[in-house]
């Protein structure tokens, strides 16, 4: 048979085996940097290959970003464009396609609302508002987190039904369900529910999805285990791909359990391990599975690779937090220069945000540019948040949180007094503010002036709704004319201080209009329409805007986010008791999944490593002692270089003293209570 885009020969035989394996439950267990994204595509590609109808193939990942790339990937290698006709999706999404076609058995109507983050910290910090007594408090940010942690898992919110947080969480629930509206979570409890409590949607999905692949199974949480058992049906073909030794994400609800206890949800699986590295030489391998191997609960692997590399590992005993900035800036700016290589070749990755500041301001003195995780995103603009508010009032009026969002913005004479009024008519009604608007019994109560200013809106709405769910309109067109007919760039050009922030602004606009534009060019997201598109915006938290790949400079980025990527020469900083371990973990008993953490530092290297720990650090202005981490003394020395800073720059150690304390640093390092000497 002819090959489209892969041939056997390129793999290696746990990577063909794993290939040629399409029936049943597959277990691919996948170490960092061992061809995990050439497997998983490559064996797609076989089953079409093979026959499989790729409308019947469902591959399932975690991010829109990780979808896009496996979609392109996999339609560069199915010939005859049949890759377009399997669907690529994240689990949220492939939640959404259940909902839209069945949401109604539970109760709810058809065109649902999908409540970003923004939308529902709104919703959570009025009821806080609501319902705090005189001397209580509540973060919506904490609030939110014991909310999701509660669905979730499926258990209470609070140990006591009458405090703040369960009241909130009522209410929380109540008032989404009168406005026909699910957060991100619902979506995963509501497709679950609908799949276990009916079976002929049950069965629509299983038939429709013959062959599963899951990527980054160890991210995978118990309700989204629960919603692959649903959908996945006897003979159970489902590949799952991860690495237990990677799962780092316990915080946020990853059950490592799925991974580890596979065979308990998918009888007699086939488990293919990739152990065969290709991003990283023999040190840092060799470095890295000594560490692992701590981790009692886990799935033997040992990564190896044929790159024998020079450089041993360094590790650095550093005074201080300020002095391990200092070096890593020069280092960086001395290499770059000589060896004329690019900034983006270096990364510096920490445990926690906070150690990125002295780097960040070593770097800067030094006009060395760098890259951060996490500017605002292009979904958190405020005239991007008002467009899509306005855009979701077109195809559900009755959600109130963007209806009260674009009330009055731009200004069109509905003042706060007519806006409060609606909204305790509509409490009171146990209806929507949309719904109360058109009552009589409302509008009776306003004045002249008032009164026009609410018909003139409602007339408004209800002409761009129609035009907007007209079959076949073009989406894109009608939403630029209608910001063109209520002034939103004067609105918005009114609010901004200078020309910058404005040009700034309406370059954001035009971006989002693109966007319907692409979307309503792609056929199989034309006919969804607007809500296809708002679902998408919804669902897209992770617009390319905030991709690191696609920036320039030195990367500092944190362990948890450095996750998937890799760059030659990493400098992994702060190995010290209290940062990594954290000293959460030392309480909560986290200690396997932080060692996890400083696996998957380790494994970012492609060539060079650097490790630094501090003899002090710096915090709230004052000075405090350091201990090395457990897990250097844990880790083997065999291809580690262990010096002081002072060694390093070359510069002869002055007096006893420094020898004493570096002398002392390296005993603590050998002797930390609790560690074998290996």
């Amino acid at each position: 048979m002819a090959d489209h885009g892969f041939s056997f020969s390129q793999l290696n035989d746990p990577q063909r085996d794993a290939v040629k394996t399409l029936g049943g439950p597959l277990l691919i267990l996948a170490g960092a940097g061992t061809g995990k994204t050439r497997t998983v595509t490559a064996r797609i590609a076989n089953m079409v290959r093979e026959g499989i109808a790729p409308e019947k193939v469902l591959a399932v990942t975690f991010t829109n970003k990780a979808a896009s790339e496996m979609r392109e990937r996999i339609e560069g290698m199915v010939a005859g464009g049949k890759g377009a006709d399997m669907t690529v999706c994240t689990f949220h999404s492939l939640c959404v396609r259940v909902l839209r076609q069945s949401i109604d058995r539970l109760g709810y109507k058809p065109k649902f609302a999908i409540y970003t983050a923004s939308e529902q910290t709104g919703l959570v910090r009025r009821l806080i508002n609501k319902y705090a007594g005189k001397d209580e408090n509540l973060e919506p940010g904490l609030a939110i987190s014991l909310i999701s942690q509660a669905k979730n898992k499926g258990i209470p919110v609070s140990d006591d039904a009458d405090s703040l947080v369960s009241e909130v969480y009522r209410a929380y629930e109540e008032e989404k369900r009168l406005l026909n509206a699910v957060d991100f979570d619902d979506l995963l409890v509501l497709a679950e529910k609908v799949l276990r409590e009916h079976k002929d949607v049950r069965e629509y999905w299983s038939e429709r999805f013959s062959h599963v692949t899951v990527d980054e199974f160890q991210d995978t949480n118990k309700l989204q285990m629960d919603v692959l058992q649903q959908i996945v049906a006897h003979p159970y073909n489902i590949c799952v791909v991860g690495d237990d030794d990677q799962s780092i994400y316990g915080w946020r609800g990853a059950e490592i359990a799925n991974i580890l206890n596979f065979e308990r949800f998918f009888p007699n699986p086939k488990v293919v391990k990739l152990e065969e590295n290709y991003r990283s030489t023999t040190p840092i391998l060799h470095t890295a599975n000594s560490s692992i191997k701590h981790n009692a609960n886990r799935r033997e692997k040992k990564l190896w690779s044929r790159m024998l590399g020079d450089d041993k590992i360094r590790l650095i005993a550093m005074p201080g937090d300020f002095e391990e900035a200092e070096f890593i800036a020069d280092e960086i700016f001395e290499i770059a220069a000589v060896q004329k290589r690019p900034y983006e070749d270096f990364a510096v990755l920490f445990r926690t945000n906070a150690q990125s500041r002295s780097v960040e301001q070593s770097m800067r003195e030094r006009k060395i540019p760098y890259r951060v995780i996490g500017g605002q995103s292009f979904f958190d603009r405020r005239e991007v948040k008002d467009v899509l508010a306005y855009l979701s009032v077109m195809v559900h009026a009755e959600d109130d949180i963007n209806l009260l969002r674009i009330i009055n913005s731009p200004a069109r004479g509905i003042s706060k007094t007519t806006i409060d009024l609606a909204i305790s008519d509509s409490r009171e009604a146990r209806c929507t503010v949309w719904e109360m608007m058109q009552e009589s019994m409302f509008t009776d109560q306003l004045g002249s002036r008032a009164r026009n200013a609410v018909e003139t809106f409602i007339a408004l709405v209800k002409q761009y709704s129609e035009e907007f769910q007209a079959v076949g309109v073009k989406y894109a067109d009608v939403a630029e004319r209608f910001l063109e007919e209520i002034g939103f760039e004067d609105f918005l050009e009114r609010q901004c201080k200078n020309t910058e922030e404005f040009d700034k602004r309406r370059e954001g606009i035009h971006s989002l209009i693109e966007d319907l534009r692409r979307h309503q060019k792609e056929p199989k997201k034309r006919k969804h329409g607007l809500r296809g598109f708002l679902d998408d915006m919804a669902l897209n938290g992770d617009r390319d805007d905030d991709d690191i790949t696609k920036q320039k400079g030195v990367c500092l980025i944190t362990l948890h986010a450095a996750k998937g990527l890799e760059f030659p020469d990493v400098y992994l900083v702060g190995l010290e008791q209290g940062i990594l371990p954290h000293k959460r973990s030392l309480v909560e008993g986290t200690l396997d999944e932080e060692r996890r953490l400083f696996y998957v530092g380790v494994t970012r290297a492609m060539k060079r490593l650097t490790m630094s720990f501090c003899s002090t650090r710096k915090k709230w202005n004052e000075l405090h002692a350091c201990e090395p981490s457990v897990f250097l003394a844990e880790t083997d020395k065999k291809y580690i270089e262990e010096v002081t800073l002072e060694q390093v720059h070359g510069v002869p150690l002055g007096d006893s003293d420094s020898e004493d304390e570096f002398a002392n640093m390296l005993a603590m390092l050998e002797g930390i209570e609790g560690v074998d000497d290996d």
